[in-house]
C-alpha cells in the first residue's frame, strides 16, 4: 500500500457555507467558505501540499470536500461530525462597502433580490458575547490531528475559542525551525485576557493581529503599535503582524527590532472577504519559501490582492497566470524600512 506523504503545511480553522452580496460581482449562495479555506487559498497561491484541520456536520457537502482534494489539500483533518451542524454565514456590504452580517432580509431586499430558501432560520451568532474559553464544537481538537501531521513544521491557526487555539499551540510548538502562526480571535483581545495569552505566545512564532485587534489588548497601557508589538515578542513571537485593511500591514522582526511597512497592493475591489485570511496564508507560504519576515510579508500581500477581485477562497488560484508574480515584484519595491 502506497504510503501517504504528510502535508509540508498544516491550517487550523472554521469552514462555512457562506452567503455573500459582495460590492462588485455576483451574490454568493451557498458556496464553501471560512477562514479555513481563505487561509489555504492564500497560501495555494504559491504552495501546495496543505492539510486542513476543521470540523464539519454530517449534512456538510461531500462534493466540496472532494474540489478541496482536486486543489491539492488533504483533507485527512476534517473530522465530519455525526450530525447536522448550522455552517451557514451570511455577509453584506453597504453601499459604503461596510460589512454587515445581520438583517439579511432587509439587504436582499433593498437589493431587490429574492430572499434565498437555504437561509430561512438563519440567526447570527455574536462573537461578543460567546466566552472565548467556552471551546466551539466545529474548532478542531488535538485529538482531531492525524498523527503524521503532528511533525508538519509550517502551521498556522486561523481564528477560533481561546481553548481551541491553546491547545493547537501546544499541539504543534516545536523546534527552532518550527513556524506556528496564530490569527487571534477578536473577542479575547482585551487587558483582561493578557495573563493567559502570554502564556500560549511562548509557543507562537508569528502573531497577526489586526490592529484594532492588537489595540484593544493594550487598551489603557499604551497607543504606540511598535511599542505594542514589541512587548508582545518578549513573550515568545519573533514577527508581529499587524494587519491594517485598505492601509496594508505593518511587520514588527524583533531579531534586530526592524520595523517596515507593507502598503496594500492596489488592487480593484469587487469582495473583500477572506482577504485577510488570503494574507496569513500567503505569508506562511512566502517564509518557507524565503526564510525573510519582510518577504513574507509581501508574498502575503500579494495573495491577499487577488482575493479582493473576485469572489470565494479559490479565486486568487484562477487568475491570469504569471499575475501573483508580477505583483510580488511591484509590492517588493513599494516596502520600505521604518
Amino acid at each position: 500500500m502506497k504510503k501517504i506523504q504528510p502535508p509540508v503545511f498544516a491550517i487550523a480553522g472554521r469552514l462555512n457555507r457562506e452567503y455573500i452580496l459582495p460590492p462588485e460581482g455576483q451574490p454568493v449562495m451557498d458556496w464553501p467558505g471560512g477562514s479555513l479555506l481563505y487561509t489555504a487559498g492564500g497560501l495555494c497561491v504559491w504552495e501546495s501540499n496543505a492539510g486542513l484541520l476543521a470540523r464539519v456536520g454530517e449534512d456538510y457537502p461531500r462534493q466540496w470536500l472532494g474540489e478541496f482534494e482536486r486543489r491539492g489539500l488533504d483533507v485527512r483533518g476534517i473530522r465530519i461530525l455525526p450530525e447536522s451542524v448550522d455552517l451557514r454565514s451570511f455577509i453584506a456590504y453597504t453601499d459604503t462597502n461596510e460589512r454587515s452580517r445581520s438583517s439579511a432580509v432587509s439587504h436582499f431586499a433593498r437589493r431587490q433580490m429574492t430572499f434565498p430558501k437555504s437561509l430561512l432560520g438563519y440567526q447570527v451568532v455574536d462573537e461578543s458575547t460567546r466566552d472565548p474559553r467556552q471551546p466551539d464544537p466545529v474548532a478542531p481538537l488535538a485529538l482531531d490531528v492525524p498523527k503524521d501531521y503532528r511533525d508538519i513544521m509550517q502551521v498556522h491557526i486561523c481564528p477560533l475559542d481561546f481553548t481551541s487555539q491553546s491547545q493547537l499551540v501546544n499541539l504543534f510548538k516545536g523546534g527552532a525551525d518550527h513556524i506556528v502562526s496564530l490569527d487571534p480571535a477578536s473577542n479575547y483581545m482585551n487587558p483582561t485576557f493578557w495573563r493567559d495569552l502570554r502564556i500560549v505566545l511562548q509557543g507562537v512564532t508569528v502573531f497577526q493581529p489586526s490592529e484594532e485587534e492588537l489595540r484593544a489588548l493594550f487598551w489603557g497601557m499604551t497607543n504606540d503599535l511598535w511599542e505594542m508589538a514589541s512587548e508582545i515578542c518578549t513573550f515568545g513571537p519573533r514577527i508581529v503582524v499587524i494587519k491594517r485593511g485598505g492601509h496594508g500591514q505593518y511587520l514588527y522582526d524583533s531579531q534586530g527590532s526592524h520595523r517596515y511597512e507593507i502598503p496594500a497592493y492596489p488592487a480593484r475591489l469587487a469582495d473583500p472577504t477572506g482577504a485577510g485570511d488570503a494574507f496569513c496564508g500567503g505569508f506562511l507560504a512566502g517564509f518557507h519559501r524565503t526564510q525573510d519576515p519582510l518577504m513574507a510579508a509581501v508574498y502575503g500581500g500579494v495573495s491577499a490582492s487577488l482575493k479582493l477581485e473576485g469572489s470565494g477562497p479559490f479565486y486568487p488560484l484562477d487568475v491570469l497566470p504569471g499575475l501573483a508574480e508580477a505583483r510580488l515584484h511591484t509590492l517588493q519595491q513599494m516596502t520600505r524600512q521604518l
